[in-house]
Order: C-alpha cells, then structure tokens, then sequence
C-alpha cells in the first residue's frame, strides 16, 4: 500500500514520518516513513495554544466553519481550467500543473503554480475516480510519495479502480516552493547545538534559528503569508473538481491528516471516503503537541531498548538490561559527541556531533524494520568512531542527497507550521522553564526537542491559525486510524479527532510504529480496503493487532 506517513516535524529538526508501500519491503517502507516522519516533530514545537483552562474551554468551542456550498465567482476560472496531462516519470504516470489563487481573499492578486501526478486506474471494472494521496509532512512531496512507493505499494485492487493522484501542496516540491537555505547552509543548520550548555550556545541557537527565518523571508517573501493548512485544502478542492470528481476520495498520512480533515472542515457535502491515519489534533497548541510527542518518543525508544538488549549485537547493553539504563548509556553517548564529534566519511567533511546523533536515533523509531540498522549504526559509532550510520539515517531523515543537496520539505515544514500557529516560546527563557516538564516525557530526547522550537519565534510572518475542532457536519463517514504505541502521533490524538469529526470512525491498530496502514497488519487494511472499495466503514471503535 502507501508509504509510511511523514509525521508533523518539529519545526526544527524532528517530524513524524512518511509512508513507504508494503511491497516495497522493510527498509523502503521504512526510509519512506521516516521522510514523513521528520515533520510532524517541526511542527509540534512551533506553536502556541491554549495554556489555562480558560483558554482550553475557548479552543473546545472554536470550530472551522464550512465555506459556502457554491462557489464564489471570483474562483470561477480556477474551477473551470483543464488539465494538461503528460508522460512523466515511470510508465503510466501523467503530469500537470494547474493554478490556485495566491490568496483566496483576493483572488485577482496573483498565483501558485501546483504540480500533480496521476496512474490511471489498471482495471477494467467501473472506475471509482481519483483517490488522492498525501504522505504528511507538512513539507512531504504527494508527488515523490506516489511515483516511488504508493502507485505500486497500494493494494491492486485499489489501484485497479482508482486513478492514484498525488498533489504536492503550495510551498512544497515541484509545486511553487519554499526556499531558504542552500546545501552548505542547511548542513550548518541541521549540526547547531540544540542542548545549549551555555549563553554562548544559546546564542547560537538562535543566530541559527534567526539566520533560518531571515533567509525564508528573504527568498520567499510573496509565498510565506499563503501557505496555511486551510489554503492547502482549498487548492484540493480545485484538483477534485478539475479531475472531473463530485466528491474527494483522498488518504493521509500523519500531517496529511490535518489537511484532510480541513478539508472535510471546510466541504463537507464534497468529502467522499476519507482515511486519516496517524491523526493529529487540532486543538491541541504547539507546546502540547511538542510533550506530547516527546513523551511517544520516550515510549518508542523504551520499546526498541527492550528489544536491543535481546540482541546480541545492542551495543547499550547494560548491566540491568532495563530501557532506563540503556537510555543512560545512549544519553551519555550523546554527551559525548556533544564535546568530541566523530569521524562520519563524509564526502563533504562532515563530522557526527550530538545534534545528528539524536536525529538519527529519533528516525529509526518510526519504523521497527529502522532497529537492526539503528543498532549496527550505533555499534560502530560506539565501539569504531564510525558515525556514517547514524548520519545515513539523519541524512535520510533531512532529505539530504549525497551531493549535498536537500529537498525543501524542512523548508516547507517550517513555513507551514509557523503560519498554522503562533510560536511555542516567546524565548529562550521560556523554553529553560519548560524543560523540566520536557526532560519528565523523555529524559532521552526531551532536552533537543525543547529547544528545537524555537524558529517559529523568530519567523518573519505573523501565524494565522488557532487550535480549532472540525466537525464536518454532513460528511460521509470518515475513518480515522490510531496506532496505540505510535511516535509522532500519540494514540489519543486520533481518539479526539474521531470524537470531534460528525461522522468520525475510529479505526485502532494495536502495535508499534508510526501509521498503520500497509504496516503488515491485514485487519487493518481489510477494513480500510473495503472502505475505499465499497464505502463500508469499520465499525466504531474496531480494534486490530
């Protein structure tokens, strides 16, 4: 099926995951959820919310109000433009571009250039339409997510009913792109300290995370203000009618679950068969989402630590063998790499220090087929001072090429996550306030993901968005897909968006990992196939292991 789900990345260096196909073995489906998977971590980090109860009662009763069932004049011709499609790519798939409105409040002023990618349908019994395909992100490219491992790794009789479409959002990919930083700056970006042990790399963090939006601003000034979460969903809305669709049929993953709900938010009556998995919460603040995923982390890390000590080859054996104790051990290698990095045989002279040593350990956790690697890439940066593994698995993680180049989803990651929210720290000095609660979810990672919230403080534009519910009144029935030990998007977050949502249906997966679907699991794709195939929801509340 699809790939792993790129998870909502904290705005500074983590996210939750992206998805690979299930046929496209362990360690594809695996490094695909891990291009997701930074993401959702970038975006916890990064904003503000509700903080007394007051305030949460507010965001309780803010809903996303539905935009009018017609369509207002002024959008017209972005509704009536007729795709151009072109063999791009891998056989059978098609290419093309189409325009939005750069902001739909004025539609007049300009435009955003979206680029889309389709396979038609294989089969010869009646078509169903497109189902449109989102990895998450924000930042995750739909159109690399569906040429390289959903329009394969999707179950064939999906495939042979469904024109696959894969969009990438404003901002992102090959559409109209965020841009900010070039390779050797973004390698400078991604090593800065993100455990300050003095004022004097405190003010590095934040020469770094100023420099970051500073530069966003400098090469993306006419897009930054227009890449909201809500404007995404709009461009969606675009794509369904000009792919001839009534309704929209459409997968997400992770962050690909907000805009999907978004979307259901704003068009109810257009929303067709919705799967979200791996949901996020929309009510939650930034600082919420931050602990709360730190704290799946933490779990995450615990689990993969029970198994290491198993193994022969775990190189954070410890005497009592317990996941504490081997968290000890990996906290004091961090330390380590904090005063003294190590060689990574990197073309590029690059060195392994601490800030990528945790960005690796934290990629492997989306995914169980990530742990054999993650302890082989452990043990020798352990026992060789070899640190190529864990930067294999940051570089993956970053997007990062082996000629330097990086793709602009951290890029896009930040620019949509700092206009969906208000920042999470007004400082460093709150951010040392709330370390003790960080350190108490995850003595391992919490430290690094404190402090990786910081950009959005800094960022050039004014955020836009709130914490709000979506209910999506008049909706089909929407399944929404919680795995109960998942990283990047805790369990819960999926219980409330079902409770939110008028027609949601919960959907549990009882295991580990980031995202469910395609993961092994045949009660869960049994019932997310029927649904997409015949319309038949799971029942509410269906669990699966």
């Amino acid at each position: 099926m699809q790939t792993e789900p790129s998870p909502r990345r904290y705005s500074r260096t983590l996210s939750p995951g992206s998805r690979a196909p299930r046929t496209a073995g362990t360690r594809a489906r695996a490094t695909a959820a891990l291009l997701a998977a930074a993401a959702l971590l970038l975006t916890a980090c990064s904003a503000t919310g509700p903080t007394d109860a007051s305030a949460a009662a507010t965001v309780q009763g803010a809903v996303l109000p539905p935009l009018p069932k017609a369509t207002p004049a002024a959008l017209a011709p972005y509704y009536s433009q007729r795709l151009s499609w072109r063999a791009c790519g891998a056989a059978g798939f098609q290419c093309a571009t189409f325009k939005a409105p750069l902001d739909y409040d004025k539609p007049g002023s300009g435009d955003v250039k979206l680029a889309v990618v389709r396979k038609k349908a294989t089969g010869k019994a009646k078509p169903l339409g497109s189902l449109l395909v989102n990895p998450g992100g924000p930042g995750g490219s739909a159109i690399n997510y569906l040429q390289q491992y959903a329009a394969l790794g999707y179950p064939a009789e999906v495939r042979a009913r469904y024109d696959m479409v894969g969009m990438d959002p404003r901002g992102v990919g090959r559409s109209d792109p965020v841009k900010c930083l070039d390779g050797r700056q973004m390698d400078a970006f991604t090593e800065t300290d993100l455990t300050p042990d003095s004022p004097k790399e405190t003010d590095a963090l934040v020469a770094a995370d100023r420099g970051f939006a500073e530069s966003c601003g400098a090469h993306s000034a006419r897009l930054l203000r227009h890449v909201s979460t809500v404007e995404a969903a709009r461009d969606m809305d675009i794509l369904r009618a000009l792919l001839g669709d009534r309704k929209l049929n459409y997968v997400g993953a992770s962050y690909g679950t907000l805009l999907g709900a978004t979307y259901a938010g704003l068009f109810p009556q257009r929303t067709g068969r919705l799967v979200l998995d791996g949901a996020i919460d929309p009510t939650l603040d930034a600082r919420q989402v931050n602990l709360d995923q730190t704290a799946g982390f933490e779990t995450a890390f615990q689990a993969f630590s029970r198994d290491c000590v198993k193994q022969t080859d775990c190189p954070l054996n410890s005497k009592d063998h317990t996941p504490d104790q081997v968290g000890q051990r990996l906290q004091a290698f961090f330390r380590e790499l904090d005063a003294h990095p190590i060689p990574a045989g990197d073309a590029d002279g690059r060195e392994l220090g601490e800030p990528l040593a945790t960005i690796g350990v934290v990629a492997a956790m989306y995914d169980q087929g990530l742990w054999e690697q993650l302890r082989e890439a452990l043990k020798s940066a352990m026992d060789e001072h070899d640190g190529a593994g864990l930067l294999a698995l940051a570089d993956i993680y970053y997007e990062r090429d082996a000629k330097g180049h990086y793709s602009n989803l951290m890029m896009a990651n930040a620019a949509v996550n700092c206009l969906d929210l208000p920042p999470a720290f007004s400082g460093p000095d709150q951010v040392r306030q709330a370390l003790p609660a960080f350190r108490k979810a995850s003595p391992v990672f919490g430290t690094s993901l404190a402090w990786a919230s910081l950009n959005c403080t800094y960022w050039p534009v004014r955020a836009i968005g709130t914490p709000h519910r979506i209910e999506a009144k008049g909706a089909a029935p929407i399944v929404v897909v919680g795995t109960t030990r998942d990283p990047a998007t805790p369990y819960r977050w999926a219980r409330s968006l079902s409770r939110q949502l008028a027609s949601g249906r919960l959907l549990t997966y009882d295991g580990d990992g980031h995202t469910a679907y395609g993961r092994g699991s045949t009660c869960v794709d049994t019932a997310i196939d029927t649904y997409l195939l015949k319309g038949t929801p799971p029942t509410q509340g269906k669990r699966c292991t």
